[in-house]
C-alpha cells in the first residue's frame, strides 16, 4: 500500500516563492501552485486539495478575498495564510472571513511551515471524520424514522 501524499495548493503572486515552496516540499507532498487567486480558483475546479496555503498581498485578489470566494465551493481544505507584512487588519479579516487555520509570516521557516502543514492535515482528517459521522447519523436517523412510521401505521 502506498502512503497517501497530502495534496497542497500553494498560491503566491511571486514565481520564485512558488518554485521555492515546490522545491522544499515536492518530495513529501503533492504540490499544486497558482500565481494568484484567479488561477487558484481555476485549479481547484479540477484538483482536490486538503490544504491551501496562500499569500495575503497579491494583485487583483488578496489571499483573504480568494479564501472567502472559495468557502462555499471548497469548504473542506484547511487554510493557511502567509504574508510578509504584519497587517493586523488582514489577519483579523483572514480569521473572520477566510476561515484560516493558521497565519505565518514570510519569509517562512521550512520547519515551522512543515509543522503547521502536519497540524493542518490532522485538523483536516478530524473535520472529515466528523462530517462522515454526521452523514452516518443522518442516514441512521432516517432509517429509524422510517421504521417508526411503519410501526405506527401497522
Amino acid at each position: 500500500m502506498t502512503q497517501h501524499k497530502i495534496s497542497i495548493l500553494f498560491v503566491d503572486d511571486e514565481e520564485h516563492n512558488l518554485v521555492s515552496f515546490k522545491a522544499s516540499f515536492r518530495t513529501k507532498y503533492r504540490i499544486h501552485t497558482a500565481i494568484g487567486g484567479p488561477e487558484a480558483i481555476e485549479l481547484l475546479k479540477n484538483n482536490e486539495v486538503e490544504i491551501i496555503i496562500t499569500d495575503q498581498r497579491m494583485p487583483r485578489m488578496t489571499g483573504v478575498e480568494f479564501l472567502e470566494k472559495i468557502i462555499d465551493s471548497h469548504p473542506d481544505p484547511i487554510r493557511i495564510l502567509l504574508t510578509g507584512y504584519t497587517d493586523m487588519a488582514a489577519v483579523i479579516d483572514a480569521i473572520n472571513k477566510g476561515k484560516i487555520f493558521h497565519y505565518l509570516t514570510k519569509p517562512w521557516n521550512d520547519e515551522e511551515l512543515e509543522a503547521t502543514i502536519q497540524k493542518a492535515y490532522t485538523a483536516y482528517l478530524e473535520k472529515k471524520k466528523i462530517k462522515e459521522e454526521n452523514q452516518h447519523l443522518a442516514i441512521t436517523n432516517e432509517q429509524l424514522e422510517f421504521l417508526l412510521r411503519q410501526r405506527l401505521l401497522s
